[in-house]
């Protein structure tokens, strides 16, 4: 155990500490361990099929990515993500764990080490990717019957959200008790958040984070999501991160802007010498071009990610490029020129922030070995353009499957294990007969 984390632990009086893994799905999985157990020297074992398991709970077949005996792995803390939890009654720290085999070896099915594996593909070339999130979600009334559509939930006005707020001061002020004490966990639990927004649904919401390393900007959106969902309960209301939670309102979007820049210099490789775009910039463009479609399941992970991704909805339903286009599914923002950056608006805010990391990194980069190049870029709306991407979760596992440049880069194991879990998620949501399928169906066909 690192002196880092022993004084740490010392530092804050911890009791107990969370180790936890961030599965495919992206929920937490662990163990709570006292204090001393957790210094005692043992790293934490889990089985390998933990990471394999649906949103539901279900596994696949794990056999061939495991072994018939379902063994364990190792969980190694990486004290780079030690913090304390802030909302524990408890003195407790939290630690975030990589996955590795006894001897060593990366776990190839943990989305740690898949996103691990495209930032080394990046450092063999001297780069260094730069991403910073911006993250949609909803404040809704607690709703304890699945049946129910979700409804806003009421603020210190006592009403009822109505209609469409767009970044209005009073609507988030509403809330005012609950953002204060969530600034308060963020703040505690060192996740750097940076600006607060409301979004265009009824009790919808944007935190923006500062920009930074790919991975340490998927761990602070691994737990941010656990932070606001854990304020929501304390103030009697729900959070949610689904990418399409109310029929009439639009989803949720976690946009990722991304740059990169040389190790060793820090210098933009997006900007050339004379200040304008460089060659780079426009192949990593035509790499997401071509390869969302392709990585859209990691982007689109859920059944409910495709009722987004529809035309009218402010969301994108193509990859066009343009200059600070929001019709586009990738966009260009006005920026000096060292800050010339790359705007993915694919993702849903329901992604494993690790997968989606890698695999937008993975298309940009696989554009730029390969020099692409990108179309023209598209000067008016692109509302009318929405033949690029899959158009559900079936499609999307098909057209990931396809694609071997992909596999590649993020690990041809780890793409058919998720796959796989992607397949029995859908199969698992055909056989439920919907209310509106009842309604329409049942005493008129």
């Amino acid at each position: 155990m690192s002196d880092l984390m022993r004084d740490f632990l010392r530092e804050h009086n911890i009791h107990e500490v969370e180790c936890v893994i961030p599965d495919m799905t992206g929920i937490a999985r662990g163990k709570i361990l006292p204090k001393d157990l957790f210094l005692g020297g043992d790293h934490m074992r889990l089985p390998k099929s933990v990471l394999l398991n649906t949103v539901n709970g279900e596994q696949p077949d794990n056999g061939p990515y495991v072994g018939t005996t379902d063994p364990d792995m190792i969980c190694v803390p990486d004290p780079a993500t030690i913090r304390v939890v802030p909302w524990a009654t408890e003195r407790v720290a939290l630690v975030i764990h990589d996955c590795q085999n006894f001897d060593g070896t990366p776990i190839e099915l943990a989305p740690r080490s898949v996103l691990r594996r495209v930032l080394e593909k990046y450092a063999q070339h001297g780069w260094k990717p730069v991403v910073a999130p911006e993250m949609e979600f909803y404040l809704v009334a607690r709703n304890f019957n699945p049946h129910e559509p979700l409804q806003p939930p009421m603020g210190r006005s006592g009403m009822m959200e109505q209609g469409r707020q767009s970044y209005s001061i009073d609507a988030v002020n509403d809330f005012d008790p609950f953002f204060i004490e969530l600034a308060a966990f963020c703040k505690a639990h060192e996740l750097g958040v940076e600006t607060l927004i409301h979004e265009a649904g009824a009790g919808q919401m944007e935190i923006n984070f500062a920009h930074g390393d790919a991975l340490e900007l998927a761990d602070r959106v691994f737990l941010f999501k656990r932070a606001v969902r854990e304020t929501a309960l304390r103030h009697g209301i729900f959070a949610t991160f689904m990418a399409k939670p109310m029929e009439t309102e639009p989803g949720s979007a976690m946009h990722v802007h991304q740059s990169v820049v040389d190790a060793e210099t820090g210098r933009n490789i997006f900007t050339a010498n004379d200040g304008g775009p460089s060659q780079l910039f426009f192949n990593y463009i035509a790499g997401l071009e071509k390869y969302v479609p392709s990585a859209l399941l990691m982007f689109a992970p859920h059944v409910n990610s495709y009722r987004r991704l529809s035309r009218f909805q402010s969301a994108p339903t193509n990859v066009h490029w343009g200059y600070d286009n929001r019709t586009c599914g990738i966009r260009v923002p006005n920026s000096l020129p060292q800050n010339r950056r790359v705007e993915n608006r694919v993702p849903g805010v329901d992604v494993n922030p690790y997968l989606a990391m890698a695999a937008t990194l993975s298309c940009g980069y696989l554009g730029m070995i390969e020099r692409r190049e990108p179309t023209e870029p598209t000067l008016e709306s692109a509302e009318h353009v929405h033949d690029d991407l899959p158009r559900n979760l079936e499609d999307a596992v098909f057209r990931m499957r396809k694609c071997q440049p992909l596999a590649a880069m993020l690990g041809e194991l780890f793409v058919q294990a998720f796959c796989e879990v992607k397949e029995l998620e859908f199969a698992t949501f055909s056989r439920v007969i919907s209310s509106w399928e009842r309604e329409h169906l049942m005493l008129l066909v």
